[in-house]
């Protein structure tokens, strides 16, 4: 017999274990999932006690071909999945496709690619734990029932047939955005006036020095100016100081919600990079594993980071901790993510260097000695009136674990305390200044992708592993959006007391400016008031949190996973077929008065391609005008004078100098300019009611120069542009694709003829047949050949014959592809006849008086 079959789930996973192992094993990759619920149905047999239905999807037959082929010549298959409930899914998965019993199969978990822990497993093999694998089940299938039973429910009520889509964690992650959404436009900001002083003083040691100290906050603009009037003219002294000892103490180490949060604060980070970065580390070995809700350390690393601080730093900054997990469902067999070797401060990769970095730090931290600090509160008085002045700092007495590591915070406002002298009591102070200026309160800050997941946690909904995919959905879908907002230009005014006087001005700053934060689209928040109204439970946080709380029994082997879908789906299905039967359609819809020159409704709602304004309803005779709402409107807000403006694009704006029209509007893309039968996007930001000729004109002649040929080929002109997809040159139809091994702004004509030659030799290869007023081609594709339709990709096959060679596609005929297609897409040929409404009845015009 041959070697030992290791199976993991990555190729670097693979390749990183193999050199810690001897010859006796050869370990190959699954590339994760081998098996999934099949596509066409919901894949779960409700009527046979919820059995899953699972198939082997197309790209990953070779995959399994090929380890059916390693493990028949090996001496025993060994697997070695992540150690989570998703990796012991995996494992399972694998022992139903590869014929091997898991009663039998050697399983080994390790939560960190090093020698020794390999090495450890290896000779610590367990079988497999079924209560993970019907934890895994469990939530794939209530995940599974939920999507598949109210998507259709939102194509019929809602409409984007396809596109809409809802999830047991996702719809709530959609509502809590929402939900701050609303709180932030129903907030009403009430003002309120804060005074500083800036005092000069000579400290005890002679030296001049200047500080800060606050006032009490005034309610209004009179009151101010009153109390600094109040001022003019006094002498302050130091009435009081008050020195307190403190401490701070270091974080625990890194869970996967709290390296999320961290990274997005401190690297800027989205979810998603940081968990592609993190798999990366632990599988190159760097750091333990990265899905993990525990902050325990193990004592092993405990003894290697004891080491390191007394080695790097003194035996003075050490202090063992033992962190308490705030999660009750903590996996506290697991530990908290960590660097392998902490004697590598740093990596030499280029990718994951910064994360690295920081989860180095953050380790490191965990175990060091507080931070000594004394807080030092100082009482100013004024000769004037009854008032104190509070000055206030802080000074570190040990920096502790400071010297390594500070954790961020999400508040924006949170700022660090200044230093400040050492006064004495009964020492003047020379007065310098004092401004008193108008504040606004704020309402809580939007969501960003990492206090979203802190959210989340606190509330018990979702797990380490579904924080990212589930934000990529939701982004996905369009219910949420990830931008920047502009600040709104505000006035503010402030009163200044200097040299016994008082005097005001008015300075106008910008209020409400966010960076990375998630708002809710107009579709986000329809389709979420519309789950909220029909599925009561499946958006309650409380209910969604108890099914997780389900899931870790099922783990735990203290609960049935197929008596607790059971208990879940009867109530829900109810919920489906009633709302499927008796809801009214969603549209969203805002009526925001009357239109001054039609006297009709003018109202916001979603349409079929989105947020839009109409003037005019459907219940007349005559046609309803429809205009779409701008970026950075929203049903919820636009007023009818902004939804007016709307509907006076487009206008033409006179002709060019060549005599072509120029037309100014708004269109799927955003605002734009047309220029005969050519469109030019407008810069962000401008507004298209703004535009002017000569504007135009820059744009025009900008747009001639980009477009300009930049070479020839076969006698026709070569240009180049970026799109979505990044830079690009067009050829006779043809879009180019630039790889980065060539200098986009310094393309040579020979590098024009190399990349054309290319593309005109793939297309060459990539149609075996073509039939365009059908729309229907036969393309080869990564895994043979397969059938285009429309906008479809389509399997190429029928019963009993799963793939068609090359050779047979290109004899194919048109009758048998249309077949082919018919038996995926039932209705593709069928005409669609569209019933005439029924006219109504003209409305009976009342008689002159």
């Amino acid at each position: 017999m041959g070697k030992n079959l290791l199976i993991v789930e990555s190729p670097a996973k693979a390749k990183t274990i193999e050199k810690f192992l001897g010859s006796d094993f050869v370990v190959k990759s699954c590339y994760g999932h081998i098996r999934d619920l099949q596509k066409d149905d919901m894949g779960v047999d409700v009527d046979a006690d919820f059995t899953p239905h699972y198939i082997i999807p197309d790209d990953k037959l070779k995959v399994v071909n090929e380890l059916k082929k390693v493990a028949k010549s090996s001496q025993e298959v060994w697997l070695a999945s992540d150690e989570d409930r998703e990796g012991e899914s995996i494992s399972w998965h694998l022992c139903e496709v590869l014929n091997l019993d898991p009663k039998t199969t050697n399983r080994i978990v390790f939560h960190e690619i090093t020698k020794p822990a390999i090495q450890k497993a290896v000779q610590n093999p367990r079988k497999l734990d079924m209560n993970l694998v019907d934890a895994q089940q469990a939530r794939r299938v209530v995940d599974r029932i939920v999507g598949f039973e109210i998507s259709p429910v939102l194509w019929r009520k809602i409409g984007r047939m396809g596109n809409l889509s809802a999830g047991r964690v996702q719809s709530v992650a959609v509502k809590l955005i929402a939900e701050r959404e609303r709180e932030i436009n129903d907030f009403k900001a009430e003002i309120s006036y804060s005074v500083k002083a800036r005092f000069a003083a000579k400290d005890i040691n002679k030296k001049d020095v200047s500080f800060e100290a606050d006032g009490s906050k005034l309610d209004s603009h009179e009151t101010a100016e009153k109390f600094l009037n109040s001022c003019i003219g006094a002498t302050y002294k130091v009435n009081d100081i008050i020195v307190k000892p403190g401490k701070r103490t270091p974080a625990a180490p890194f869970t996967t919600s709290t390296l999320q949060q961290e990274a997005s604060r401190k690297l800027g980070y989205s979810v998603s990079r940081t968990m592609q970065l993190a798999q990366r580390l632990y599988e190159n070995g760097y750091i333990t594993y990265m899905r993990t809700d525990s902050v325990n350390l193990s004592n092993t690393a405990i003894e290697a980071i004891k080491q390191e601080i007394n080695t790097a730093y003194g035996s003075n900054y050490y202090q063992f901790r033992k962190f308490k997990n705030k999660n009750e469902s903590a996996q506290e067999a697991h530990e908290a993510i960590r660097p392998t070797y902490m004697e590598n401060h740093t990596i030499t990769e280029s990718e994951g260097k910064k994360l690295y970095e920081l989860i180095w730090k953050r380790t490191i931290a965990s175990q060091m000695s507080d931070a000594v600090t004394e807080k030092t509160t100082a009482k100013i008085g004024i000769s004037t009136n009854r008032e104190e002045l509070t000055a206030s700092g802080e000074v570190i007495k040990f920096d502790g674990f400071l010297k390594v590591y500070l954790e961020g915070t999400d508040d924006e406002d949170e700022q660090e305390e200044g230093r400040l002298p050492l006064l004495a009591v009964g020492q003047s102070v020379d007065f310098i200044e004092m401004n008193a200026v108008e504040k606004f309160s704020r309402p809580n800050a939007r969501y960003t992708e990492a206090s979203l997941v802190k959210k989340l946690e606190e509330l018990g909904i979702g797990r380490p592993s579904t924080y990212a995919p589930t934000i990529s959905t939701i982004e996905k879908r369009n219910y949420v959006e990830k931008k920047d907002k502009e600040g709104t230009p505000r006035e503010v005014k402030t009163l200044k007391l200097k040299d016994d006087k008082v005097t005001k001005k008015t300075i106008t700053e910008n209020f409400g400016s966010e960076k990375s934060k998630l708002f809710p689209t107009d579709l986000g928040l329809v389709v979420t008031d519309f789950l909220n109204k029909h599925f009561e439970n499946v958006m309650d946080y409380g209910f969604t949190a108890s099914i997780e709380n389900e899931f870790d029994k099922i783990a735990d082997g203290k609960e049935n996973w197929k008596k607790m879908v059971k208990g879940f789906y009867k109530p829900f299905h109810s919920e489906v077929v009633e709302t499927m039967e008796n809801a009214e359609r969603a549209t969203g819809e805002r009526f925001l008065g009357e239109d001054p020159e039609s006297r009709k409704p003018v109202i916001a709602r979603m349409g079929r391609f989105g947020a839009m304004v109409q003037i005019g309803s459907t219940d007349e005779d005559e046609k309803p005008q429809f205009a779409s709402l701008r970026s950075g409107q929203s049903i919820e807000t636009i007023t009818l004078e902004q939804a007016l403006d709307l509907f006076k694009l487009p206008f033409t704006l006179g002709n060019y100098d060549d005599g072509e029209e120029v037309s100014v509007g708004i269109g799927r893309f955003g605002p734009y300019v047309k220029h005969g039968e050519v469109y030019i996007s407008l810069p962000k930001g401008k507004d298209p009611l703004e535009v002017d000729m000569a504007f135009v004109k820059q744009l025009i002649e900008e747009k001639a120069q980009a477009d300009a040929p930049i070479a020839t080929y076969q006698g026709k002109p070569v240009t180049k542009g970026k799109g979505r997809f990044g830079p690009f040159i067009k050829w006779d139809d043809l879009y180019i694709n630039i790889p980065r091994a060539y200098n986009f702004d310094k393309l040579t004509q020979k590098d024009c003829e190399e990349l054309i030659e290319k593309k005109i030799e793939k297309e060459a290869n990539r149609f075996i047949q073509q039939w365009p007023a059908e729309k229907i081609t036969i393309e080869n594709g990564r895994w043979g050949p397969f059938v285009r339709f429309n906008k479809k990709m389509l399997k190429l096959g029928k019963p009993g014959k799963s793939k068609y060679t090359q050779e047979e596609a290109a004899a194919i005929s048109l009758d048998e592809v249309k077949e082919i297609i018919t038996l995926q897409v039932p209705d593709a040929f069928t005409k669609k006849i569209k019933k005439a409404s029924p006219k109504k009845a003209a409305p009976k015009k009342a008689a002159k008086k």
